[in-house]
């Protein structure tokens, strides 16, 4: 199955932290890189008081369910020192599971497509630059979507 995810650090070294993440979820049993985008400066959202993000998308080829898929997603965090002690709140890693073929699933662990991938544009610009023709399930294409969006301050960088 192709999966995307989408990362993002504002904490500690926030290059490296995405760099090692992508390497780990490379990693993942049954999982193969197939493509990742540029890093993106992002300006943070709704708590305000942090430093710009660093952002990513990768596309990966996976034989693990999309539960299994978050789990390990969630165990990557963990390993980088994650916490999460309020909404918004800077962080030393951010994997969030955009898109898993094109299935929507809705359970209490898990949402796919993303529930606001669709608003963001350092989700979108880097998901488009891999993936333009990528569909969100009810809403359009990446490029579709991210010509929709009023401009958010996300400027591309290096190579992720």
């Amino acid at each position: 199955m192709r999966a995307f995810v989408g990362l993002g650090a504002n904490l500690g070294d926030p290059v490296a932290q995405v760099r090692a993440a992508i390497a780990a979820i490379a990693a993942l049993p049954q999982t193969r890189l197939v493509a990742r985008s540029s890093l993106y400066r992002t300006a943070p959202i709704g708590y305000l008081d942090q430093p710009d993000f660093v952002n990513a998308v990768i596309a990966v080829e996976t034989g693990l369910d999309a539960a299994t898929l978050l789990a390990a997603l969630r165990d990557i965090e963990a390993g980088h020192g994650r916490e999460r002690p309020f909404p918004n709140a800077p962080r030393t890693l951010d994997l969030d599971l955009l898109l898993y073929g094109e299935e929507t699933i809705a359970t209490r662990a898990l949402v796919v497509p993303h529930p606001r991938m669709h608003e963001r544009a350092f989700v979108l610009a880097p998901l488009a630059e891999i993936a333009p023709d990528a569909r969100v399930p009810g809403r359009g294409t990446a490029t579709a979507l991210l010509a929709a969006l009023p401009g958010q301050g996300v400027r591309k960088g290096e190579p992720a």
